[in-house]
């Protein structure tokens, strides 16, 4: 699926956890040349910011998986974890990516990967408020957040 080079790609994520199973659930809906692509998934063992950041790279994976070209991609997320890595991108590189106790960060893995991300394509954090009910058209942030939501609750109710 090769498309054009110049798009600017829209990405909505979100990130869910059941805290006492550990089990979390991430979706990302893409939105690009009149496509509207929903992926989703889950993990165990796992953490909400985790999940947060997993949807993310899911999505970036998807891109590359099926060559999709695009000039720009935008991530719309509600977790100010994941919108602000790129703010604490360079003092988290210099700090070799440990705590103050000198122990590595949580989800050292994960946010490597984005920053590796970040690094390498033109990506764009936006901020959106969570869980906002009422809105003129299609609340894409309460869609991924339900999709979210329903994976976890799909590992669960096994």
């Amino acid at each position: 699926m090769m498309t054009s080079k110049t798009q600017i790609i829209q990405i909505f994520t979100d990130g869910s956890c059941h805290t006492q199973k550990r089990v979390g659930g991430w979706a990302a809906i893409l939105f690009f040349e009149n496509q509207q692509i929903e992926i989703k998934g889950h993990v165990y063992d796992t953490t909400h910011n985790a999940m947060e950041i997993l949807a993310v790279l899911k999505a970036l994976d998807y891109l590359e998986k099926n060559e999709i070209g695009f000039s720009k991609i935008e991530i719309i997320s509600d977790s100010q974890y994941v919108v602000r890595i790129i703010e604490r991108k360079e003092k988290l590189q210099l700090a070799n990516f440990l705590t103050k106790k000198n122990t590595p960060i949580r989800n050292v893995d994960l946010v490597k990967k984005l920053i590796s991300k970040i690094e390498t394509m033109p990506l764009a954090f936006f901020k959106i408020k969570a869980h906002q009910k009422k809105t003129k058209k299609i609340n894409y942030n309460r869609v991924v957040d339900k999709l979210a939501r329903e994976e976890v609750r799909k590992i669960i109710l096994q």
